[in-house]
């Protein structure tokens, strides 16, 4: 298995720049698993595939305004840095541009406010430890941080954000996410299926390609997940009475898997912790029966674990058939559900 294996080209218009509107306007490539067949629908059409009994695990996570934009004291030079995780008041893990010009000490200005931003630490591709004079009005100050591949201006930031996200940490959208609308979620209910909520802040790996020609090589960054007491019992009763399990977004499937790995067979147990768990083709999975995804960077870890979990040369085919059609890819894009 190579990195290169993953790799595919796509046209650039196909890199959705916007968002369709409503949010269950876009379209959705249904792929069975079983007999390979695939059909083109809308996402609103996803309650017909919806069994009674069903559970649907989304991703909670809010969306910081974690693009901060700044002068480096001295030179004036444009700097500008990405929140990715809290580590304590005051202090972040981030990343920053031009990360060769700022090493331990070098200080930063955020551009509309009093704060300064001092380096404390230098760690790998870009990444450092960063302590601010205030944490007060921080977010406040800072941007959406978009994909780099979106070079459309959002003129509504919440259109990045899943109508049910309500807790703040993650560095970029849980993008599955974004094609449900309230009056969805209701008729999902309706139809019987039982809606769990997760967190799992999504971190650095969203930005970061693998960079080796063997992924096993490749270091996942740390997320930190959190499934409480009621979910977990919800989900092995499911699992136990042979309800289907549907993951929206490849971030629930991970912190789902990760906490199977160390809870009794055929069970999760309440998770508070950091999930690491690198989903590669030949993993088994423990929990999830189906997949609510998007249309993936070629190369990502994204990429692998849908291959991982309906087999690599299905997606390869449903991906042939998706750019055929003129799907939108990314995560403004459309949406696939695998069954």
């Amino acid at each position: 298995m190579k990195t290169s294996d993953f790799d595919y080209h796509l046209p650039e218009g196909f890199i959705a720049q916007t968002p369709v509107e409503p949010r269950d306007h876009s379209r959705l490539l249904v792929l069975n698993r079983k007999d390979g067949s695939m059909t083109h629908r809308h996402f609103y059409d996803i309650v017909e595939y919806l069994h009674p009994g069903d559970v649907m695990v989304f991703n909670d996570s809010r969306v910081i305004p974690a693009r901060l934009k700044g002068k480096r004291v001295g030179s004036g030079g444009a700097v500008e840095i990405l929140l990715l995780r809290r580590l304590e008041p005051n202090v972040w893990n981030a990343l920053v541009k031009p990360a060769k010009h700022l090493n331990v000490g070098a200080q930063v200005t955020i551009n509309s406010t009093d704060i300064t931003a001092t380096v404390t630490d230098v760690g790998e591709e870009g990444q450092r430890t960063v302590r601010f004079s205030d944490e007060a009005g921080l977010l406040s100050a800072g941007e959406m941080p978009l994909p780099p591949y979106i070079h459309t201006h959002l003129d509504n930031p919440d259109r990045y954000q899943t109508v049910y996200a309500r807790i703040l940490g993650s560095a970029a959208a849980p993008t599955a996410g974004l094609h449900f609308t309230p009056d969805l979620l209701v008729r999902i209910e309706h139809q019987g299926v039982r809606c769990l909520y997760t967190t799992l802040h999504v971190g650095l790996d969203t930005f970061r390609p693998i960079a080796v020609e063997d992924p096993r090589d490749h270091t996942i960054y740390r997320e930190y997940g959190v499934i409480s007491p009621e979910t977990a019992q919800e989900l092995t009763k499911a699992k136990k009475e042979k309800r289907r399990i549907i993951c929206v977004g490849t971030t629930s499937v991970r912190l789902i898997e990760q906490a199977a790995l160390v809870s009794p067979p055929g069970s999760v147990k309440p998770y508070n912790d950091w999930a690491s768990l690198f989903i590669l083709p030949g993993h088994q999975f423990r929990m999830v029966d189906a997949l609510v995804t998007n249309f993936h960077l070629p190369k990502s870890t994204l990429l692998m674990l849908v291959s991982a979990f309906a087999g690599k040369g299905l997606i390869d085919k449903a991906y042939r058939e998706a750019i055929e059609q003129k799907y939108r890819f990314y995560s403004f894009g459309d949406a696939m559900l695998i069954l």
